[in-house]
Parts: structure tokens; C-alpha cells; sequence
């Protein structure tokens, strides 16, 4: 089987940039001519194992950073913007996506913002509440998809703030007893915390420094809410400067994003990272074993796995997502090829909408994606009650999934024939970008694919894919 390639000018440009390094300086490092770096930079020739070692040696990179996980991401949102009416019979082909994406990533990124401009301003424009009735009715970026973005492309892994968190679970008094360091921790900042019967589940009084908590949640719910404050108050200067470095400015993107952050700390101190990671290896990622040890949910298990990013230390590149009733996702991530819709719901053939009808119940799916790449993938409901009689219940349903190269380190493929052809059902990501012709679920036609209607024969679908 041929090797494939290396090309990783883009990682190249940055790592150089990062460290303050001329092209001459750079090369010289990494004792090779000036010449062969800038081609190398430029995707003119590909990073050669010498390269390779060097930078480990040299600047100690984690080789697997040079992956192509960024530029898969990048080419799969611009075709998916691509997908837009707006861009019909002129779309360009994947080819010089794929070149835009590992030789000018910035640009791709560019593009992809003033799209999302686009859209925001003729969502705008069809309302005509919005565009007749308010002043700022303008083109602007939604802070929620903004805060997206920003996870996404930091593959969701925020090292300071991590690492933070390990050193707060390695105090006396954690990780095994965290809501006591937490309720401690806030203590000694002067905060107090009482549990009542309310519906909030966490609220602050900064004026009284009193810290109220929902005797209705769940314990791992209560554990949480107080880590989160714990990051608020006594973790302030890490999250500001990490949303400074983000380049975030004041206003409802930065603020959601702080929030991002103190839940990312609070899910790491309750599952620090490196006693998570070989627990995880040592149940062989079994999510019910993993919330019974560390005293979390199965949702926080599943979000924290698709987080062991950590150079020099990752886990298994996870996907994970979540859907509500409707099939919207509201929260995905995907450390995997497989990259997920930024707009509207995932592929109707995926095993995580059939989660709802098997409450409290695993579903496990063998999948094959378009491009040939296998996975297996592990769905479940999740009901979060509100408590009371009469309440309204939020019901949302999870998938996580690896590629099925890591099948034995799952126990949850014991069982499946993952050498079987026929066992892999094919799912896509969305119906825009999917090239799939005989798809039974498709909603609307593919991008760059021309369609045939006879009105003499109806299959399927209304038309055939040329």
C-alpha cells in the first residue's frame, strides 16, 4: 500500500511564525536548505520523516499536529457554504478546496465568515419585523455560532485551561471529593452556597456573594454548577486572557465564550485529564463505568472524551454530537474526518435520531461515509427533568464514534463484524455535500451533481443522479 504524502505548509508558516523564526533561521534549525523549506511551506513538496523528527526534536511538536484534521474541517464547511443557491453552477471543484485549505487556510476562514455575514443578513432581510423595525437590523456574525467556531477549530482542546483544572483536581480533597474542594474553594474566596427549591439551576449574587444551587438537580448537575463557579471567581484571569488571545471583543460572543470556558474547567476538573484518559484506556471507554468513577453524567463523559486532544498525550480522535427532538444539532465536535452540517440537522440515517425511541437504551451503528471511511457510532437519549410535577422535560439525544481502526479499544464494538462489508450502513453528512445517488432519505439534491427527470417514471426520489 503507497504512503500517502505529507503536505502541511500552513502548520509549517504557523509553528515558524509562533516562535519568532526567519525562513533562514528556520531552515538552519532544522538543518536543511532555505530552498527545500520554502517549498515545503508552500505544499511544492511534501514533509519528510528528517522534517518530521527534527521538529519533534527541535521544538518538540507533536507530530500529529501536522495532520490534515484542520484542512478536512475547512474544506467541509466551505462546501457546505458552497451548497448555497447563490453559489449554483459556479461552485469550484473539492480539488482546489482542498488546495485552499492546506495552502491558505486564512482565506478559507475569511470566506467562510462573510458567508455566515451573508446569511445573517437576508435571514434579516426575510423578516420584515427585522428589517423594517429595528436600527441595527445589520449583517452581523451570531455570537453562537462565533463561540462554535472557536471550540471547533481549537479542536476542543484549551490547554491552559485544562491543565488548570488537573491542578485544582490534584488538591487535597479531589478529585474523589470535588464538590467538597469546589463548596472550599468558594469558601475561601468568600462565597457561600445554599440549595433551594428552585427552578434556576445555578444563581449568583455577586453583592452577597451568595451562591444558590437547585435541590431538585442531579448530584453530578450540582457538582458541576459549582465547578463552573468555581472558575468564574476564583479562575477569572486565565479565562480573560485565554479570550484575549482568542481575539474576542466585548460583547455577547465574548461573553457566551467565557461560559464555554468555566464549563470547560468544570468538566475537567470533574474528569482531570490524564486519570480520565487512562481510566477511559482501562474500561476501554465504557461511558457507564466512566460516570459511576469520576461522579459525572453520561453526557459530561462523552463531551470530555471528544476533548483528549492533549499533544503528546491524546486519546482516541472521538466525534460528538448532540441533537434535539427536531434533529437540530446543539452542540458537535469531531476530532475525526468526519465532519458535521454547521447548519440545520446531521445525516437522517445516522442511528442518533433512533435513540429517541429507545430511551435509556445504547444503540451501537457500524457507518461509511462517502469518502469510503469507516466508524463505529454509539447513540443514547438523554432526559433532563426539571424536577417537579409538571415540568417540562428537555429530551436530546448523543452520538460519539470513532473510526473503526480503534474498534478494539471500545468494548462497546465486542460483537460487531467489523470485517464485514455489508454491516457498515452508509450515512452522510448533509444532503447538499452528500454524492450519494440512491440515498432513500434525501432531502434535496446534491451539489454538483445535474439531475434527470423523466415524468414517466417515478422511483424513489422525484429525479436520477447523473
Amino acid at each position: 500500500m503507497a504512503v500517502k504524502k505529507l503536505y502541511a505548509g500552513a502548520k509549517l508558516r504557523e509553528l515558524r511564525s509562533r516562535i519568532g523564526l526567519t525562513q533562514k533561521d528556520f531552515a538552519a534549525r532544522l538543518n536543511i536548505s532555505l530552498p527545500y523549506l520554502n517549498q515545503m511551506e508552500n505544499n511544492n513538496r511534501p514533509v519528510s520523516t528528517t522534517v518530521v523528527l527534527a521538529l519533534a526534536t527541535e521544538f518538540g511538536l507533536d507530530v500529529t499536529e501536522l495532520s490534515a484534521g484542520d484542512g478536512e474541517r475547512l474544506v467541509t464547511d466551505m462546501r457546505e457554504a458552497l451548497s448555497d443557491p447563490i453559489f449554483a453552477g459556479t461552485a469550484p471543484p473539492v480539488a482546489d478546496l482542498r488546495l485552499t485549505a492546506s495552502n491558505a487556510p486564512a482565506l478559507a476562514r475569511a470566506f467562510l465568515e462573510l458567508h455566515q455575514q451573508y446569511r445573517q443578513a437576508h435571514e434579516r432581510l426575510a423578516s420584515l419585523d427585522e428589517a423594517l423595525g429595528r436600527e441595527d437590523a445589520r449583517a452581523a456574525p451570531s455570537p453562537w455560532e462565533e463561540v462554535r467556531d472557536f471550540f471547533h477549530y481549537c479542536d476542543n482542546y484549551i490547554d491552559a485551561v485544562d491543565r488548570a483544572a488537573e491542578h485544582f483536581a490534584s488538591q487535597p480533597g479531589g478529585p474523589r471529593n470535588t464538590r467538597v474542594a469546589a463548596v472550599s474553594a468558594l469558601s475561601n474566596a468568600g462565597v457561600s452556597v445554599i440549595f433551594a427549591d428552585t427552578d434556576a439551576l445555578r444563581h449568583f449574587d455577586p453583592a452577597e456573594k451568595v451562591l444558590t444551587l437547585s435541590d431538585r438537580s442531579a448530584p453530578e448537575t450540582q457538582t458541576f454548577q459549582l465547578l463552573l463557579q468555581v472558575a468564574l471567581t476564583r479562575q477569572d484571569q486565565l479565562l480573560e486572557a485565554t479570550l484575549d488571545l482568542a481575539r474576542f471583543q466585548p460583547g455577547p460572543a465574548r461573553d457566551i465564550a467565557k461560559i464555554g470556558l468555566a464549563n470547560y474547567f468544570a468538566g475537567a476538573v470533574l474528569m482531570p485529564y490524564n486519570a480520565f484518559l487512562a481510566k477511559a484506556q482501562a474500561c476501554r471507554h465504557d461511558l457507564e463505568v466512566l460516570a459511576g468513577h469520576f461522579g459525572a453524567s453520561i453526557e459530561q463523559v462523552a463531551h470530555r472524551l471528544s476533548t483528549l486532544q492533549r499533544p503528546g498525550a491524546k486519546g482516541i480522535p472521538f466525534f460528538f454530537v448532540r441533537v434535539d427532538q427536531a434533529g437540530t444539532i446543539t452542540k458537535r465536535h469531531s476530532a475525526t474526518r468526519l465532519q458535521f452540517a454547521r447548519f440545520g440537522g446531521a445525516c437522517p440515517l445516522w442511528n442518533v435520531h433512533r435513540a429517541f425511541e429507545t430511551p435509556g437504551r445504547f444503540l451501537r451503528q457500524l457507518a461509511e461515509t462517502p469518502d469510503g471511511v469507516r466508524y463505529i457510532s454509539l447513540a443514547r437519549d438523554i432526559s433532563k427533568p426539571a424536577g417537579r410535577f409538571g415540568a417540562p422535560v428537555r429530551r436530546y439525544a448523543i452520538a460519539l464514534g470513532c473510526e473503526v481502526r480503534h474498534a478494539a479499544a471500545l468494548v462497546y464494538a465486542d460483537g460487531l463484524d467489523v470485517t464485514r462489508h455489508s454491516a457498515f450502513e452508509p450515512i452522510g453528512i448533509s444532503c447538499r455535500i452528500c454524492e450519494r445517488k440512491n440515498c432513500h432519505q434525501r432531502s434535496v439534491p446534491p451539489l454538483e451533481r445535474n439531475l434527470v427527470v423523466d415524468p414517466n417514471r417515478r422511483e424513489t426520489l422525484p429525479y436520477r443522479l447523473e
